[in-house]
């Protein structure tokens, strides 16, 4: 509604129409007036009052045929709408209520009564105008939040939940960035699957591709881990980012463990099926360099960094079934993790020999 009120005056008798837009008029409202039916309607379609006072005797169409007319059409629902007219109140009133008016008034008009019903409905209506706002200010936030959703399932498709949320929620630097932070990285693949995809049938591999992933990838959720990339059987973990993660080693010794868990009853299944595969993982801390990596229209978000070539080098050490760590790593683990010192490891890439250890099982 406007600060301006604006009152549509139905009557096919001149006097009748002056002598109410005069009245309205000196009372601060916006009058408009018709003088019969057809026009009214054009007009409310028109002009979009807020309140209409109708007359009810008219040629061709009565206000009663009005009335109907604008509570037919969605949009005037709710106008509201006093009918006026010098027949007996007894039997008209009911006519009119029926018709779907608001009020009812006789002629001659009583001002004082005429105003104070023109001040209540046209509160009624401020409060309904209110209401649609809010109403329709709803439904765009709904809508908006179900586009939001449907934007979120398609990118958790490609990278990791954590990162859909914070790319469509868009309430922090853009998480591509390229930006520095101190990771857990977790490298994993299958012992003996080079051997077993040569000599497999294509379907055969692509099924045990299938179950493996399946698995480790309900527990990288499970441990909040970033999925950086699936190679095959091998796959990259990291965790604290791009969310930040308390005990960022912790879980992901954790995760490896209940991985190697999970694997050895895919193994029971898979020997069953002859073949003949196993589990190592390699897990190493330190800062490394990490964003959006790739070209225009094929982008990963990846890490780099000495400690991504340091767990990918472990996991290239480890036996079947062992989870190997460095040294900053048991550090920060030791009070959770039964482990033993394999010794320093010459590593491709690596000056010195690294001090290694492996990780038994969690403590009780």
């Amino acid at each position: 509604m406007t600060t301006l009120a604006k009152i549509l005056v139905v009557d096919d008798t001149p006097h009748n129409v002056k002598l109410l837009a005069d009245l309205l008029t000196a009372r601060g409202y916006a009058v408009t007036t018709a003088s019969g039916g057809s026009e009214a309607l054009a007009l409310i379609e028109k002009e979009c009052p807020d309140l209409v006072l109708l007359d009810v005797v008219m040629p061709q169409m009565s206000g009663y045929d009005v009335c109907r007319k604008i509570r037919e059409n969605p949009a005037t629902a709710i106008l509201p709408v006093v009918m006026v007219t010098a027949l007996d109140p007894a039997q008209e009133r009911v006519k009119g209520l029926e018709a779907g008016a608001d009020d009812f008034l006789t002629k001659p008009i009583n001002q004082p009564e005429l105003l104070a019903r023109v001040r209540s409905l046209l509160r009624i209506k401020k409060l309904y105008d209110e209401l649609d706002t809010l109403n329709r200010t709803l439904e765009s936030r709904v809508n908006e939040q179900v586009a939001q959703l449907e934007r979120l399932g398609r990118l958790k498709r490609f990278v990791s939940p954590q990162l859909a949320e914070i790319i469509v929620s868009g309430g922090t630097e853009d998480p591509l960035k390229s930006h520095r932070r101190e990771v857990t990285v977790v490298f994993l693949d299958l012992r003996g699957f080079t051997a077993f995809a040569e000599t497999a049938e294509p379907e055969e591999v692509m099924g045990v591709i299938r179950e493996y992933h399946a698995e480790m990838g309900k527990l990288i959720l499970e441990h909040e881990g970033t999925l950086e990339r699936f190679a095959g059987d091998g796959m990259m973990v990291f965790f604290n980012d791009p969310m930040p993660v308390p005990n960022p080693a912790e879980r992901a010794v954790r995760m490896a463990v209940a991985m190697r868990e999970r694997v050895a009853g895919l193994s029971v299944v898979w020997r069953k099926r002859g073949f003949d595969l196993d589990f190592g993982v390699g897990i190493a801390q330190g800062y490394a360099t990490i964003g959006a990596i790739g070209f225009e229209g094929r982008l990963d978000y990846g890490a780099i960094g000495t400690v991504t070539n340091l767990a990918s080098r472990l996991c290239g050490e480890a036996r079947p079934g062992q989870i190997l760590v460095s040294h900053r790593v048991i550090g920060a683990v030791e009070d959770i993790v039964q482990g033993e010192p394999v010794g320093e490891l010459a590593l491709k890439g690596f000056l010195k020999p690294v001090p290694v250890y492996n990780v038994i099982g969690l403590r009780a």
